[in-house]
C-alpha cells in the first residue's frame, strides 16, 4: 500500500514539473513583427552570381551543340524501328516536338550572348564595375537563362519518357549465348 501511495505522489510530482511555470501572453497586431528585409548584395556576391550564369550558358551551349548529333541519332534509331513495323509514333512526335523548342530557343540564347558580349556594369574580367547596371545585367541574364531552361526542358523530358516508354514496350532481343567450348580463338599473326 505504501508503494502505490509513493507511486502515486511521483507521479503526480513529475506532472506538477512538467507545467511551465512563466507566463504566456497573446501578442497584440500592434507586435507583429515583419520578416527581416534581405541584406542588400555585395559587390562579390554580385560577381559570383555573374560567374555562376556565365558557367550556366556555357552549359546551355554545350547543350544546344550537342542535341543536333543527338537529334540526328534519335531520328536515324526511329527510322530503323520504322523498317521493323515498330510504332514509333509517340517518339517522333516527342522528337519533333523538342526540334521545335530548340529553333525557338536559339534566338534567346543569341540574347544571353548579347548580354554577356554587352556586360554593363562589369570589367572584362567579371569585376563590378557599375553596381546597379552589373545587377541589372546580372538579373536579365538569369532571367533570360531561365526562359531557355523553360523552353527546352519540358519537351526534352517528354523526349526523354517517350525513348524510355519505346524501349520498355520494346526490348532488344537477347542474344543467345555461346556454348562453353565455343569461345573464338585467336591465332598469333605473322609479325609477333
Amino acid at each position: 500500500m505504501i508503494k502505490k501511495m509513493v507511486l502515486i505522489a511521483l507521479i503526480a510530482a513529475l506532472g506538477l514539473v512538467a507545467l511551465p511555470t512563466a507566463n504566456v501572453y497573446a501578442s497584440g497586431l500592434e507586435d507583429e513583427i515583419s520578416p527581416p528585409e534581405r541584406p542588400e548584395m555585395t559587390g562579390e556576391q554580385l560577381e559570383q552570381a555573374w560567374q555562376r550564369a556565365l558557367k550556366a550558358y556555357d552549359r546551355a551551349g554545350k547543350i544546344i551543340e550537342r542535341a543536333d548529333a543527338m537529334t540526328e541519332k534519335i531520328q536515324t534509331l526511329i527510322d530503323k524501328a520504322n523498317e521493323h513495323d515498330l510504332d514509333t509514333t509517340a517518339v517522333q512526335a516527342a522528337l519533333d516536338a523538342f526540334n521545335n523548342a530548340l529553333k525557338d530557343a536559339h534566338p534567346v540564347y543569341e540574347s544571353a550572348k548579347g548580354i554577356i558580349n554587352s556586360h554593363q556594369g562589369f570589367d572584362a574580367d567579371g569585376k563590378v564595375t557599375d553596381f546597379e547596371k552589373a545587377k541589372e545585367t546580372a538579373k536579365e541574364l538569369g532571367e533570360t537563362l531561365r526562359d531557355l531552361r523553360q523552353m527546352t526542358s519540358p519537351s526534352g523530358q517528354a523526349l526523354r519518357d517517350a525513348i524510355q516508354a519505346f524501349r520498355e514496350a520494346n526490348p532488344r532481343p537477347e542474344r543467345p549465348e555461346r556454348p562453353a567450348g565455343d569461345e573464338p580463338t585467336f591465332a598469333p599473326s605473322a609479325s609477333s
